[in-house]
């Protein structure tokens, strides 16, 4: 951490002066440093070709450091994953703060080393951003957004007007990790072992697949808020296609199982930050499973259901048990400052 004057931040380190200059020179433009971000400018200069991916989002987590990372990361692979979704390989990202005065700055520089280190991960360049300060009270520490963009892997072709009858929904590991590490920190439960958060940047593990199987990948989703009901609920809604989920299928560590019934909580419904699903030709679907497999972001994956032409519109989970019920979207808000 580099010697500073001060320990906390202030409303001075907002606006745009002396304080805002040391604050920034002393931490972003060291650690995060680039030809485009050394520029300074109020934009970044781009060499994009072809066609183009971009992504936009914000990150509320609290706290905003959890068993198996912090905001920081936490905002990098989010924007990160979210471009890999649509079969794009991230290039380059924008990163705001809006800080709540009182921050300390040794906290902030620990939030700004995992951004570097979750950028180098990824592959990615931060090359502009903004930093504004709230007054006390009128944030929750910190709050970041970050935009992405990145070109189109030539092979891919993902859509989900590209989803046919009897795909196969894969999903890349274990669920509910992520929300159940910030609700275990939250509740002061304890275990044999740390419930920590899954997030990762995938968009290495993701375009590895779109290279070796190209057009039999017809969607790729991140199941983050809502979890896994509310997106497959969501994309069946917008289709009109029917699935079949099967509980016994469901990849997830007895741990998180265990919290999610103290907590009284379905994991199909805790958000995830480190999984992908995604829906595969019936014919390759094997093949990418073990592809996937091999994978460290993947080691878990398994087929968890099909795309079927019965109950249009409708996701059915078939419990361990033979029962069914159908699957909706998350009602309302099940978890609160999960990302």
């Amino acid at each position: 951490m580099p010697k500073l004057d001060f320990d906390v931040i202030t409303l001075g380190h907002g606006s745009g002066g002396v304080l805002t200059n040391k604050l920034l020179d002393s931490g972003v433009f060291d650690l995060l440093g680039n030809d485009i971000l050394d520029e300074r400018h109020d934009g970044a200069f781009l060499e994009l070709h072809g066609k183009t991916a971009f992504s936009t989002d914000s990150f509320l987590v609290s706290p905003i450091f959890f068993p198996g990372g912090n905001i920081g990361e936490l905002a990098v692979n989010g924007t990160v994953n979210d471009l890999a979704m649509c079969g794009a390989m991230p290039r380059y990202l924008s990163l705001s703060f809006i800080i709540e005065e009182g921050l300390p700055v040794k906290e902030f520089w620990e939030i700004l080393v995992a951004i570097k280190f979750a950028c180098e991960r990824a592959g990615v360049q931060v090359v502009t951003g903004d930093t504004k300060v709230v007054e006390k009270g009128k944030g929750d520490k910190l709050f970041i957004n970050t935009s992405g963009v990145g070109p189109i892997h030539p092979k891919a072709t993902i859509g989900a007007k590209n989803i046919q009858m009897g795909d196969r929904i894969i999903i890349s590991g274990n669920i509910a990790a992520h929300g159940m590490a910030i609700m275990s920190v939250r509740e002061g439960l304890e275990f044999d072992s740390e419930i920590r958060s899954d997030t990762t940047n995938l968009n290495h593990s993701v375009i590895g697949l779109i290279e070796k199987f190209g057009p039999d990948i017809h969607l790729l989703t991140d199941p983050t808020r809502g979890g896994v009901a509310t997106v497959l609920k969501e994309i069946a809604r917008s289709t009109g296609v029917g699935m079949d989920i099967f509980q016994k299928d469901l990849p997830i560590d007895d741990q998180v199982a265990n919290a999610c019934e103290l907590l009284g909580l379905d994991p199909l419904y805790v958000a995830n930050e480190g999984l992908f699903i995604a829906f595969v030709s019936e014919a390759r679907a094997d093949a990418v499973l073990a592809e996937l497999r091999k994978d460290e972001n993947g080691r878990n994956a398994q087929i968890i259901g099909s795309v079927v032409k019965e109950h249009p519109k409708q996701v059915i989970l078939e419990s361990a048990i033979g029962g069914k019920r159908v699957v909706n979207m998350l009602p309302g808000e099940q978890l609160p400052r999960i990302c």
